[in-house]
């Protein structure tokens, strides 16, 4: 692995093309460059929060993340290779099951938004949908495993649920959209209620 890193700035990108694990070259525009920089900026994402003040737990679960993600990156860069086990996506459906148990149920929309460390998150989901779109379109150009777009599926959903555990961490709650909806129903149950006499 040494040799292989040794020399960072190799010049061989300058002509718009980037080499694949198979030592094939395409451009930097590919589908397939764009999936493995969507998946990248998403480990980098998850890197960011991880400089949070966060519980072991997750902490945990999100180096374990980055891992996989790496794992996924890799079988992206060597078509027809596989790297992303599905048993990682096992691990994802678990910590689903067992973080979204510890939540109230929503009755409403919730804004990216509260603390810190649940903002991050937000922003993790937000870039594994697009790294999900990115391998979505590849895999309609070239045949792809299908674990790499249920694992990016699966982290978005994931990335949701720690940002409202991660909003709970200090007693904080959720930060509600205000939608008008809301508002009307708030105002019908309040004429609704009875009044002391």
């Amino acid at each position: 692995m040494a040799n292989r890193l040794s020399q960072i700035a190799t010049r061989t990108g300058d002509n718009g093309t980037t080499g694949l694990g198979d030592n094939t070259r395409v451009s930097k525009d590919s589908l397939r460059v764009h999936a493995m920089g969507d998946v990248d900026e998403l480990n980098s994402n998850i890197g960011v929060l991880l400089c949070e003040d966060l519980p072991a737990d997750v902490r945990d679960l999100l180096v374990e993340v980055q891992h996989q993600l790496f794992n996924l990156g890799g079988e992206l860069s060597i078509p027809g290779f596989e790297l992303l086990k599905p048993g990682a996506l096992l691990v994802l459906d678990e910590a689903l099951q067992t973080y979204n148990a510890q939540l109230p149920r929503l009755a409403e929309f919730i804004l990216p938004a509260g603390s810190r460390a649940a903002s991050l998150a937000h922003v993790c989901r937000t870039v594994a949908r697009r790294a999900e779109r990115a391998v979505v379109a590849l895999g309609q150009q070239d045949a792809l495993k299908d674990t790499p777009r249920q694992y990016l599926n699966r982290l978005s959903d994931l990335m949701f649920v720690l940002s409202r555990v991660l909003n709970r961490m200090n007693g904080g709650d959720d930060v509600y959209w205000k939608s008008e909806r809301m508002a009307r129903m708030a105002q019908d149950d309040a004429a609704e209620a009875p009044t002391g006499s």
